[in-house]
């Protein structure tokens, strides 16, 4: 089993990146401990070494989905900024969230169709009308359906259909693949600071 977890240091400060580097640390060293691997898929690196805006990490292993469910959330790094010394601030906040990061693509062949001729009226003369040259192509898997009547054949009819039905399930598909990327992106504006799901500390010298 793998789950992959999107952590976002989303608009916060040059410190928030910071935070997510160390709580990323923190997270793969506690999935050692629970004999689950992980892998840096993407990453966006911040301003400063040593620190990401947001990585995506790929969780795998018997109990990654629960794994990842306990680092699900507002997640906060307790410690003093690195880079000012003048602020009282302590708590740093990122966002995990798990996603999905790609979909499934339809494999097209025309064994899936199912043609059946039929006839349409409006214009185009008696031959139209009095023969079933239209076309009417539905593909199972998806359910999308075609209807084609541009041609007086029925053999030319069908080859439009199919070549519209590979186009809009091409379509669907990539309609599927930006959806699934505007959720990912939408992720990175879903921080609330406070109220974090797990606080980490610096382990004491």
């Amino acid at each position: 089993m793998s789950v992959h977890l999107l952590i976002s240091a989303g608009r916060g400060p040059q410190e928030c990146a910071w935070a997510l580097a160390r709580l990323l640390s923190r997270l793969e060293a506690d999935a050692t401990r629970h004999a689950l691997t992980t892998r840096r898929v993407q990453t966006a690196p911040g301003d400063r070494p040593d620190t990401y805006r947001s990585v995506l990490v790929r969780i795998c292993g018997a109990r990654a989905e629960a794994f990842a469910a306990s680092w699900t959330g507002t997640l906060c790094w307790q410690a003093p900024s690195p880079y000012r010394t003048s602020t009282g601030r302590k708590n740093w906040y990122v966002i995990a969230r798990s996603c999905q990061v790609d979909t499934p693509t339809t494999t097209f062949t025309e064994a899936d169709v199912d043609i059946v001729a039929c006839r349409t009226g409006g214009p185009g003369g008696q031959h139209r009308n009095k023969a079933s040259t239209a076309v009417r192509a539905t593909h199972r898997r998806s359910g999308v359906v075609v209807v084609v009547d541009t041609e007086r054949q029925f053999v030319l009819n069908r080859r439009i259909a199919i070549q519209l039905l590979r186009q809009r399930i091409e379509h669907g598909d990539e309609e599927a693949r930006r959806a699934l990327t505007t959720g990912r992106w939408r992720i990175h504006d879903e921080l609330v600071r406070g109220n974090p799901t797990r606080i980490e500390r610096p382990k004491p010298s």
